[in-house]
């Protein structure tokens, strides 16, 4: 059989070659797609400023739901003090340390902070945690009092330098520098003598604050060969207590838990990606392998007719199927790999993932490509062979060369209902105003699109018959063998319409959906930010102490409130089932109410006090959080927390499901300064002036407009990674259906020659299949449009209160374009090779 099936392949080579092009592109992006996957779940990062620590201790930072993937807590989770001193005395321990962060930054002599960290929300250390270091070597001594520090020794300062320091919000202090740190592969930082590091961070045992008594973790050096035997003895110290202990490369993973939980948005990513990659993929290949089989139709029913059974007929289509896709693959998971690579390279230019994190490279995703794609050929080869494998020889041999005379109504009314389902999906919209909402409008498309592919032959045919019924006398030869050809070969031109009408479709609900759903966001948002101005600190970790009353104090400023972003698990009910969702929070004092306007439709911000929170309308009606009603959450980093509803607002798109009052997030964040303060003024240009003036003369402080950037320059990140996945995958299908085109049109040598022979000139038979190419284009763009448009529409009054959506311009002519161009190059091309052979020649050829 495989001897058989390679020699039909070999005088198919054009045709198989469509299926060759689907399966490496299939194959690449599939592969791309298991990496991203492994990576979240797998990749380790460089244990850094903890190299040298054999064993970890720390708080876990995942949230575990029933049945679900973990989901990362970004805020840092602590660990008591006191746990340190009893770590220490575990038999071959050599040193325990009790590492904290905070947020510090050098001040240079111009007032300009200095960064000496990548992260300056936790660039302070004591001087016990360069213990922890692998491989540093230190020029000078510990810093022994209040007013000595350590700084690393790429900050370009000598030993014995006077520096001014800002840390943890505190005003910037004069420090002498007593030693310099050189550690290869650590990030840098500000080491300051343990007792200070303690009372700067507010760490003290019986300090007031909300981390008084607790480190961040704890790092133990072991004697050499105890490693592992120190590590069980911590590991039972520890049982029981939510701690985790970690060595070797799981190290890492403790350094800076907001980076660690990007691995979790390389898990998201890729099982939004995994959907429409399988989906577009599995069409692409069965359409390429749809029409490749129907060019072989003669040759199997042949061998219906001298014998071959219906299952060997289906055994040599899978097999010749598979010996192609196998040749594809290799290339396809290679180029997979390497697309891979790129896409990290994007997320870390675009500032989604840490430049640390690697992509886990194993064979795993190799393995789940072949298995998918090999089950993915066997099963469309053999489908696309069955009824000629099931029909009596005779039969088989008479329609090898003509099409079915009525098409599959089962095939009709299994589409037809499809495009139902993707219409009713399409009012998903209308019933949640939220980024998963909107997501759905992709699909109903791509459903809809699916459901045309298997209708097509009936609406076609219908089609052709009604215009063939309408044509005049007179009409041009050209024009009536085009239109003939489409009545008599609709599963042939179907077969080329859907893809390119999934094409089109995929495009505009694709973009279409993201803008819109960012257009929302952005009204949501102007509509809501009162304040003109956001003042920040991005240098140094967190507002300074007394920013806020300063601003406050400035002619012109009517209110200057904080606001700050965490991240929530929301634990709650649906269907009777646990559900979870986390989230990203807003942090706002109760004077909020002055800087934003969230649109409360019930309740009052001005009760954002304690353990209070608001949420949106959204969330409010789906989950049973109206007023007064208490919710659970569990905080950045891990607290669980019984909050209640204050106020319910309606602009749940721009500022997020939930709302925190500034006390119950208080001690809940890695920093616990406050991130940004959002300030209105009487709108005068002086007012700005002294902002700005003020901002001036504090070192690290940032002022910037509230108004969205009209160049573009605030777009973000997931616009970027959204486009690049949409050229990837457009790609993808343009190349896919272009060899589609080329072979189908390649396969109708027969066809043209025959016309020749009778005499039809040349030029007659390239004005025929340009009417083709011209009906194939026109058909895919208006079946495109009218899958489109419910979706759209129903997206578009959801989300922005009128029936179409916002995106750009020229997307609509730029797609249109891109179709006719390709119908016309994939048909004119082929068609002019095929007119250089002799018509003598081409019908000898099989």
């Amino acid at each position: 059989m495989l001897h058989l099936a390679l020699r039909m392949a070999a005088h198919r080579i054009t045709a198989l070659l469509a299926v060759a092009c689907a399966v490496l592109g299939g194959a690449a992006l599939i592969t791309t797609t298991g990496v991203l996957a492994e990576s979240g779940l797998r990749s380790q990062l460089p244990p850094g400023r903890l190299g040298g620590a054999d064993v970890v201790v720390a708080a876990e930072q995942e949230f575990h739901p029933s049945g679900d993937l973990p989901l990362a807590l970004p805020e840092r989770a602590t660990v008591p003090a006191s746990l340190v001193d009893r770590l220490a005395g575990l038999p071959g321990v050599t040193a325990a340390v009790g590492d904290i962060g905070f947020p510090a930054a050098l001040v240079d002599g111009r007032g300009r902070p200095v960064s000496v960290a990548r992260d300056p929300g936790t660039a302070g250390h004591g001087w016990s945690s360069t213990r922890l270091l692998a491989g540093a070597r230190i020029e000078g001594r510990a810093p022994s009092g209040a007013k000595t520090v350590a700084v690393d020794a790429a900050a370009g300062l000598a030993v014995g330098d006077r520096v001014r320091v800002v840390a943890n919000g505190r005003p910037a202090a004069a420090y002498r520098v007593s030693a310099l740190v050189d550690a290869p592969g650590a990030e840098g930082g500000v080491y300051f003598a343990d007792r200070t590091a303690a009372a700067l961070a507010g760490r003290e045992a019986g300090g007031g604050g909300p981390r008084a008594g607790t480190v961040d973790l704890i790092g133990l050096r072991a004697a050499d060969g105890a490693g592992a035997r120190v590590a069980a003895a911590v590991r039972a110290e520890v049982a029981g207590t939510g701690l985790e202990v970690t060595t070797g490369a799981d190290r890492g993973d403790a350094v800076a838990p907001g980076v660690g939980s990007a691995r979790s948005l390389l898990v998201l990513l890729a099982g939004s990606l995994g959907g429409i990659v399988l989906l577009i993929t599995g069409f692409v290949v069965a359409g390429a392998l749809g029409v490749t089989i129907a060019g072989q139709r003669r040759d199997l029913a042949l061998m219906r007719a001298v014998g071959a059974t219906p299952k060997q007929i289906r055994r040599l289509a899978a097999a010749q199927s598979t010996v192609v896709a196998v040749i594809a693959l290799a290339p396809g998971v290679a180029a997979g790999y390497l697309l891979a690579g790129r896409f990290r390279d994007l997320l870390v230019g675009r500032g989604v993932l840490p430049a640390e994190l690697p992509l886990s490279v194993s064979p795993l995703p190799a393995l789940a490509t072949l298995l998918l794609v090999v089950a993915a050929v066997r099963l469309s080869a053999r489908c696309a062979a069955w009824r000629t494998s099931r029909m009596p020889a005779t039969e088989a041999v008479a329609e090898s060369r003509s099409e079915p005379r009525a098409p599959s109504r089962g095939r009709t009314t299994a589409g037809g209902l499809l495009i139902l389902g993707a219409c009713a999906l399409s009012v998903v919209p209308l019933l949640s105003r939220t980024v998963l909402g909107a997501s759905v409008t992709s699909i109903a498309g791509i459903l809809a699109a699916i459901g045309l592919a298997m209708s097509g032959p009936a609406l076609v045919r219908s089609a052709g018959e009604a215009v063939v019924r309408r044509l005049r006398p007179g009409t041009a030869a050209p024009t009536w063998l085009a239109l003939s050809n489409i009545r008599a070969y609709a599963l042939r031109l179907s077969g080329v319409v859907g893809p390119l009408a999934m094409g089109v479709v995929f495009v505009l609900t694709y973009v279409l959906a993201q803008s819109t759903v960012r257009a929302a966001t952005a009204e949501d948002t102007r509509t809501g930010t009162l304040a003109q101005y956001e003042l920040t600190a991005p240098s140094l970790g967190g507002l300074p102490e007394g920013t806020l009353s300063a601003v406050r104090d400035l002619p012109g400023v009517r209110a200057a409130e904080p606001a700050g972003t965490t991240t929530v698990v929301w634990e709650y009910e649906e269907l009777g089932e646990p559900a979870v969702e986390s989230a990203s929070a807003m942090i706002l004092a109760p004077g909020a109410r002055d800087v934003v306007d969230l649109g409360v439709t019930d309740g009052d911000l001005d009760r954002l006090t304690g353990a209070t929170v608001a949420v949106s309308g959204e969330a409010a009606r789906t989950r049973g959080a109206g007023l007064g009603e208490r919710v659970r959450l569990v905080l950045g980093d891990g607290a669980r927390v019984d909050a209640r509803v204050v106020a319910v607002y309606e602009r749940g798109l721009g500022f997020g499901p939930v709302v925190l009052s500034r006390e119950l997030a208080a001690g809940h964040t890695t920093t616990g300064l406050d991130r940004r303060a959002l300030v209105r003024t009487d709108g005068t240009r002086e007012a700005g002036q002294a902002l700005a003036a003020l901002a001036a003369d504090r070192p690290g402080l940032a002022v910037a407009s509230t108004a969205p950037d009209a160049t573009g320059a605030d777009t973000p990140p997931e616009v970027w990674i959204n486009l690049a996945v949409v050229v990837v995958l457009l790609g993808y299908l343009l190349l896919s259906i272009a060899n589609k085109l080329v072979a189908a049109t390649a396969q109708r040598r027969t066809e043209i020659a025959a016309l020749c022979l009778v005499g039809t000139t040349p030029r007659q038979i390239r004005a025929m299949m340009r009417r083709e190419a011209a009906v194939i284009a026109a058909a895919a763009l208006v079946s495109g449009l009218l899958l489109s448009a419910v979706p759209l529409a129903l997206l578009g009054q959801g989300f922005l209160g009128r029936p179409w959506p916002a995106g750009p311009a020229w997307l609509l002519p730029a797609v249109a374009a891109t179709v006719v161009l390709t119908s016309y190059l994939t048909i004119e091309l082929p068609t002019r090779h095929a007119l250089r052979t002799p018509p003598a020649d081409a019908l000898r050829t099989p």
